[in-house]
């Protein structure tokens, strides 16, 4: 038979190590898995481990503040912002005194411990995957590079080489052409050049201007008094205006009588509306093709099933309710059940402003976290709760749809 002393060894080893299992990083690890959906079904809409979003960002919480101080803020924050806590306040005021939903009634003390295990564990974590992401991006980024090199002039085709050097004997010979004729007929001028006659002329401007003489551009001064007043020794001269100034004049009537015909005779341009219509249509042609792009038009249907519109309810409870209320009656976030919306009301700007959020108004993007469809279902639930008029409603805001 086994002797009694055995025995109580036997249970002795097994109560010790029942105690060591309890304080094991494996418990710790259940506890912060428990937390980890806990967090994703309350917290995660307001809250990341390591970036500022609605509330502030997560990482080391737990050695800021201590477990008993964020039981409690969790708990109830809003009454230690009005008991006068100094962090409690100071997040308040940062966060542009957004009020973070009371999880008192919701969450146990245990449960919300358990999401403090798993804010400890997340924070805990190495950061390679920073480096990972880090890396990628810059192969990416060398990709494109890459991909946007120009090409050599070498490199292209021998008829472009041609028309270039085509181009380049044409008007070296008009360079020649012009320093030949004045290499001729100069000399030949002898004094005539400098006769008033052939000043005064295009050619013999040309030829002065050349010379240094900026008459052509800027005229000449007469020195002729324009009036016979004057004001503290300040007289008129009756001078033209410099040649340049009237060409330019001369050019913009010209330009202006061909832009008339051209835009509102022969109606041969698009007007400024058109070449706008034709650009927004270009640009949804070419956001079409990159689904990541906000400005894509899209254009999807309300759905109307009742399997659709229970997920699109289910996804709303788990994502949306802690900053919309359980009934979309608003808290943090505006009110769903009236006809007044701040970024548009039809499923297609409901689905734009889920997909991308409004990161300026504490609205996180959901793109990475719910497929289309999922997109697609919560936007079409979100429209069905127009006027269920639940219990204290938050105000309008926006524009009346």
């Amino acid at each position: 038979m086994i002797s009694l002393k055995k025995i109580t060894g036997k249970c002795s080893l097994a109560l010790l190590a029942g105690v060591l299992l309890i304080g094991s990083p494996v418990a710790q690890a259940q506890d912060a898995v428990a937390g980890k959906a806990i967090f994703e079904g309350n917290c995660a809409a307001c809250h990341s481990i390591d970036a500022d979003v609605v509330g502030p960002a997560l990482k080391d919480a737990h050695k800021r503040r201590g477990e008993e101080w964020l039981v409690k803020f969790i708990k109830n924050s809003q009454e230690m912002v009005q008991a006068g806590d100094k962090d409690a306040v100071a997040l308040f005021e940062k966060f542009n005194k957004v009020p973070m939903p009371a999880f008192g009634s919701s969450l146990s003390d245990d449960d919300i411990k358990n999401v403090i295990a798993f804010i400890t564990a997340e924070s805990d974590k190495p950061a390679q995957a920073v480096a990972e992401v880090t890396t990628t991006t810059a192969t990416d980024s060398t990709a494109t590079v890459a991909a946007e090199k120009e090409v050599a002039f070498m490199d292209l085709p021998p008829a472009l080489h041609f028309a270039f050097i085509l181009a380049a004997v044409i008007i070296l010979l008009m360079v020649l052409v012009v320093l030949l004729m004045y290499r001729l007929f100069i000399p030949m001028m002898g004094d005539t050049i400098y006769d008033e006659d052939f000043r005064s002329s295009f050619a013999g401007r040309v030829y002065f201007l050349m010379r240094g003489d900026v008459t052509m551009v800027t005229g000449t001064a007469k020195n002729e008094i324009h009036s016979d007043h004057d004001f503290d020794g300040i007289q008129e001269y009756d001078n033209d205006l410099p040649p340049w100034w009237k060409t330019m004049f001369y050019v913009t009537i010209v330009f202006a009588v061909g832009y008339m015909l051209h835009y509102h005779v022969f109606k041969t341009g698009a007007l400024q509306t058109e070449e706008y219509e034709a650009e927004v249509k270009e640009a949804a042609i070419l956001a079409a093709k990159n689904v990541d792009d906000p400005n894509a038009v899209t254009d999807y249907k309300v759905l109307t099933e009742a399997a659709a519109l229970e997920s699109g309810k289910s996804i709303f409870n788990t994502n949306c309710a802690a900053c919309h209320g359980q009934e979309g009656q608003g808290t943090v976030g505006p009110n769903l059940t009236d006809e007044y919306w701040l970024h548009g009301g039809d499923v297609n700007a409901i689905f734009k402003t889920v997909k991308y959020g409004v990161p300026a108004k504490g609205m996180v993007p959901w793109q990475g976290k719910l497929t289309k469809d999922q997109i697609l279902e919560v936007s079409s639930y979100i429209l069905s709760l127009k006027g269920t008029n639940p219990a204290n409603a938050k105000e309008p805001q926006g524009e009346k749809m």
